[in-house]
């Protein structure tokens, strides 16, 4: 998780996403199902087709992906990418730093996930750093997720909510330890953004344009790193905080 300032728009963080395009146990290609408890996500699709599948309080929901479409998600939606054709997207998540600190639960069957050891353990992909293992430790957490899926979009079909609420109960206990780092994660990044762009709005209304002498222009690279297993397919994350500039 990087703490490095970034001046990147509105405190985010930017991914590129390969869904994963093997069959889960449904027979259905993509991620793991999975929440974020307090950031909204969004896929800016470059190719391929898909498919985002959704469980919130509004019932279960198909929102169909191909390029060029820019879809979003607030905390709370619980969310499963589908791939049905090499499907690509670029990922930019609110509050960066925040679901790297653990701001996802997956959507585990009820016993696993009101059990903190038993979640840890169906998550992990454990040390191994052979390609091989982390895919096929990927591939059951997934499968197991897709279980605990099933379960809550079959009850949201018939109008059932109770086990939404019960997931959302699980969930908040899962990160409750690790959650409470989670403000001063906000208010490092994009509350300190938002405060700064209102210091600036203020300036230029005043007529003060001191603040403009710090323009600067910063570039990420394209990660090189091998891609990591996500929940929703293969990551590459782009390293947005500001570099050095020589001036």
């Amino acid at each position: 998780m990087s703490t490095a300032p970034s001046s990147f728009p509105g405190g985010a963080s930017v991914t590129l996403l390969d869904v994963y395009r093997d069959e889960a146990i449904d027979g259905i290609c993509g991620g793991s199902p999975h929440v974020h408890l307090v950031s909204t996500e969004c896929y800016v699709v470059v190719s391929g087709t898909g498919a985002l599948h959704t469980i919130a309080a509004d019932g279960y929901r198909e929102t169909p992906l191909a390029p060029g479409d820019v879809v979003w998600f607030t905390p709370g939606t619980i969310h499963r990418a589908v791939n049905h054709g090499d499907l690509r997207a670029v990922v930019v998540m609110s509050n960066a730093g925040l679901p790297e600190a653990g701001d996802a639960v997956m959507t585990f069957p009820p016993q696993v996930v009101a059990d903190a050891a038993a979640y840890a353990e169906a998550s992990a992909l454990g040390d191994s750093l052979d390609e091989d293992i982390r895919s096929e430790r990927a591939r059951r957490r997934r499968n197991l997720a897709v279980e605990g899926f099933r379960l809550l979009s079959d009850a949201a079909r018939k109008g059932d909510f109770g086990p939404l609420h019960d997931f959302y109960a699980s969930a908040a206990t899962i990160v409750a330890e690790r959650s409470a780092a989670w403000p001063e994660i906000i208010r490092t990044r994009p509350l300190q953004q938002a405060n700064a762009s209102l210091a600036a709005a203020e300036a230029i209304a005043n007529g003060d344009t001191s603040h403009l002498i710090a323009a600067a222009v910063h570039q990420a690279r394209s990660p090189v790193e091998s891609p990591a297993f996500g929940m929703c397919g293969r990551l590459r994350t782009y390293d947005v905080s500001d570099p050095q500039v020589e001036r």
